[in-house]
């Protein structure tokens, strides 16, 4: 059985890694990092790390860039940006790490996104392609090309 104050420090806990979500959510083309994260919550940065990854099921750092992307995505559709003023538009300060990221979650490089996102979405209703078009975390994309094997 759970003790009462062992059970309410775990609330705590909880209801601080949601202000994380939440201020990454909000902050996310901010340069944040887990130390600041962690601060503002009063919490070390490695205790913050290892309660976000067992409550949401990655680390801070991949929900962040999960999130950037996801704006990247956006931004990159719309077509009126370059890839570099996208990566930098979301708080990414690397055009390589940004262009990894990208290529890890969506599949394809930024810079072939851009240039036929409808293909993704084509005949979709918005709020179908809303979900397709969601990047996959943990590096589950798909390879963009035909299978060889």
């Amino acid at each position: 059985m759970t003790s009462r104050p062992a059970q309410a420090h775990r609330l705590g806990d909880l209801a601080r890694l949601r202000r994380v979500r939440d201020r990454i959510d909000r902050e996310y083309a901010q340069p944040l990092d887990v130390e600041a994260l962690a601060r503002g919550v009063n919490m070390s940065a490695g205790h913050l790390s290892r309660q976000f990854r067992l409550a949401y099921g990655e680390s801070p750092y991949s929900y962040l860039m999960t999130r950037r992307i996801e704006r990247a995505m956006a931004l990159l559709r719309r077509g009126d940006l370059s890839v570099t003023e996208v990566c930098f538009e979301v708080g990414c300060s690397s055009l390589g790490t940004f262009s990894t990221r990208f290529t890890e979650l969506v599949g394809v490089p930024p810079s072939t996104y851009r240039q036929d996102p409808s293909a993704a979405t084509a005949g979709m209703p918005a709020c179908v392609a809303k979900q397709v078009t969601r990047p996959v975390r943990n590096r589950e994309a798909p390879p963009a090309g035909p299978h060889l094997a």
